[in-house]
């Protein structure tokens, strides 16, 4: 593709405005100013001061930021030309904005950020994966009666994964899985019989006689692997979160509610997920799922990048593409199409710039609701235990994630896992459940809770 055409027609630069200034936020920021069709000029975090330092690392002016907090205040930094720090959307919205960026990754807040961009009439760009799963289609909805859209981001796994399949299925080929790796590589130090993943290190004895595929059945070193790695995570609510995101905008399914998540090095992904009766585990095609990546140290990552796994139905000239280095499973059944980067904030641009020329998302034109990221409970969770979503994977004690099809907020119904975060139990919850609905003490006042009854009503005619 050649983008210098592509975005050719634009009159003017897209005018922007970031939500949430933390490392997606700093990034783009930083990028934003090296590219010419996007103009970065207003930043929102809690506080003007936060969204000043932001600016600030990312090598603005510091005599030229104007520290806002009033729409008035906002509007005379605007006409004098300087750059705008904000502590609240509503007090820049309404100045000549053409995307909002909405990057703050807390479920609430981002809802009420996204919903004011929407009914400002803005393009909104969604890097928040937690109001996404619960309302994007909604949203996406309610931008399209305005004549605008919502985008997933290019540069995480989402968009990057819809780009890859859609491509794919755009030249005829058979899907038959799709996915990403894992935020973080499993690093095998033979010489330590050692494991490193995001900085924790567990002993591993014989994952040498593991490390190859060899002859052995596919199932029985998938197992060894994960036991061998019991130390470690292999399954994250956010790697889930994201393959759902993208399964509700290309009708994609997962082969198993908590994804099999096997721990695979790059040569292995098309002859793990492949069918069963080829040899892999999955039970269907057009499936999805995340691997661990398994290397050495000296070996290269995969980098959080994203994969979509063909059917080979053209023996002779994947004989071809085999000797030319592509990766194929070993029956020759099936290979792996790959994408091995995730850049983050760093190739934003790309679908700030289709939304805001183009005016089309980066991802599916009308995503639907076809499946629901639900919270299990791992531990007895009681009645009266806060659900607090924390850390990096805003992620909650004792809950996993795990995928349901797609329904309307109701009594005994799995409540969103994102709906569920940072709210209270009112009724114990045994271990291996699913939190219901009626299981969390959700205010009246909750924006994520009105979109949400909003989508439902748009897409199960449900009453609001």
């Amino acid at each position: 593709m050649n983008y210098h055409r592509y975005f050719g027609s634009a009159a003017r630069p897209v005018e922007t405005c970031i939500v949430g200034t933390g490392d997606f936020g700093r990034s783009f920021l930083g990028q934003a100013r090296r590219v010419p069709l996007i103009s970065a000029r207003i930043a929102v975090d809690i506080t003007p001061e936060r969204a000043g330092e932001a600016w600030r690392a990312a090598g603005a002016d510091p005599r030229e930021i104007a520290l806002c907090s009033t729409a008035a205040e906002a509007r005379a930094a605007w006409a004098s030309g300087k750059t705008i720090a904000a502590g609240d959307l509503a007090c820049v919205v309404e100045l000549p904005i053409d995307v909002v960026i909405e990057a703050t990754g807390h479920p609430e807040a981002g809802a009420r950020h996204s919903a004011i961009a929407v009914e400002a009439g803005r393009h909104l760009a969604l890097v928040s994966k937690e109001v996404d799963i619960v309302v994007g289609a909604g949203l996406s909805e309610m931008a399209r009666a305005q004549g605008r859209v919502v985008t997933p981001i290019d540069g995480d796994q989402p968009s990057l994964l819809m780009g890859q399949v859609t491509w794919a299925e755009t030249l005829g080929f058979t899907v038959v899985a799709a996915g990403k790796s894992s935020e973080y590589d499993f690093v095998f130090d033979e010489s330590a019989g050692t494991l490193l993943s995001n900085g924790r290190v567990a002993p591993v004895t014989g994952l040498s006689e593991y490390w190859s595929l060899s002859s052995r059945p596919l199932d029985e070193v998938i197992a060894q692997r994960s036991r061998m790695a019991a130390m470690l995570p292999q399954r994250t609510v956010p790697d889930l979160c994201e393959l759902l995101i993208a399964a509700n905008a290309l009708d994609l399914q997962p082969d198993r509610p908590d994804l099999h998540a096997p721990i695979l090095r790059i040569s292995e992904v098309p002859d793990a997920f492949a069918t069963l009766a080829d040899g892999g585990v999955l039970a269907g095609e057009r499936r999805i799922d995340v691997f661990n990546c398994l290397r050495r140290p000296d070996e290269i990552s995969f980098a959080g990048g994203v994969f979509v796994v063909v059917r080979c139905e053209d023996a002779a000239s994947w004989e071809i593409l085999s000797e030319k280095g592509h990766v194929l499973s070993r029956n020759g059944a099936t290979a792996m199409l790959y994408l091995p980067r995730h850049v983050l904030g760093l190739e934003a641009a790309t679908s700030v710039l289709e939304a805001g020329i183009l005016g089309v998302s980066s991802g599916a034109e009308r995503p639907k609701p076809r499946f629901d990221l639900a919270a299990r409970a791992d531990a007895d969770l009681p009645a009266g235990t806060i659900l607090t979503a924390s850390g990096h994977h805003h992620s909650i004690a004792d809950v996993s994630g795990y995928a349901v099809p797609g329904a309307a907020l109701g009594r005994g119904v799995p409540a969103p896992y994102y709906l569920a975060a940072n709210r209270r139990l009112i009724r114990p919850v045994a271990k291996g459940a699913l939190i219901a609905c009626d299981d969390v003490e959700i205010a009246e006042d909750s924006m994520l809770a009105t979109l949400r009854r909003r989508q439902d009503q748009i897409f199960f005619g449900a009453d609001t």
